[in-house]
């Protein structure tokens, strides 16, 4: 099982410094990536429909009575806790990562506090998840130099199709289980106009070619085989 070559160099990528906010808790500044933006990375990186995250576990573990705002108005507090698993498909495996994180909410109603503790811990538990696969989703800042934080320029947008594309061509070989339909999906017009349409390099096309033959002949005996 392993990542393709698209996800790999992406996963192991830099942290673009665009995507780093900041915020100062308790004197200290800290830096963070935003829960959309990790969501975002997620689709690119894993692909639409290739990823899942469910919250798993979630609990009210504070409750109290406070002054909300400047004109102290009588208001509530509270905080959760949440516990959310994120869920992978890699070559037709299943990769899951798990994590924790906290959320508080303010409002003079007490409703409208808890809803926004309960948002905040399942975004902040599933940024902790996603972080464990690398830089992109905040890895990066757990490294007090932020070695790994760096200006980034503009991505090509051609080179991002085009790693979609692969990593959308790979998960077909590597899931087809009829020899004949992998062979005649690899010579049919279609496939040939989406390589021209998408600018594979040689060396591109070249590495497909040779996951094609790899599944192929794994498929050769009996024309069929377990994905």
């Amino acid at each position: 099982m392993a990542f393709s070559k698209y996800q790999t160099e992406a996963l192991s990528a830099p942290l673009d410094r665009r995507h780093v906010k900041q915020r100062e808790q308790a004197g200290r500044k800290l830096s963070y990536i935003e829960g959309w933006q990790a969501i975002s990375e997620a689709n690119r990186i894993f692909g639409f429909g290739e990823w899942s995250s469910e919250t798993v576990e979630i609990r009210c573990v504070a409750e109290a009575a406070r002054k909300i705002g400047k004109q102290q108005r009588d208001g509530h507090a509270v905080s959760y806790i949440a516990r959310v698993r994120v869920t992978v498909m890699v070559e037709n495996q299943i990769v899951t990562r798990e994590g924790v994180g906290a959320g508080h909410g303010m409002d003079v109603d007490l409703g409208l506090a808890h809803e926004s503790a309960i948002k905040e811990s399942e975004t902040d538990a599933r940024k902790r998840a996603l972080m464990t696969f690398g830089n992109p989703f905040g890895l990066a800042l757990y490294d007090k130099d932020q070695a790994n934080v760096v200006d980034v320029r503009e991505p090509d947008p051609r080179e991002e199709a085009a790693g979609r594309f692969i990593a959308d061509c790979e998960r077909v070989i590597d899931a087809e289980t009829d020899r004949a339909t992998l062979i005649a999906w690899w010579n049919g017009e279609d496939r040939k106009a989406a390589f021209k349409r998408h600018e594979l390099t040689a060396n591109e096309g070249s590495a497909l070619a040779a996951r094609v033959k790899a599944r192929a002949e794994a498929l050769a005996d009996g024309g069929r085989a377990a994905a």
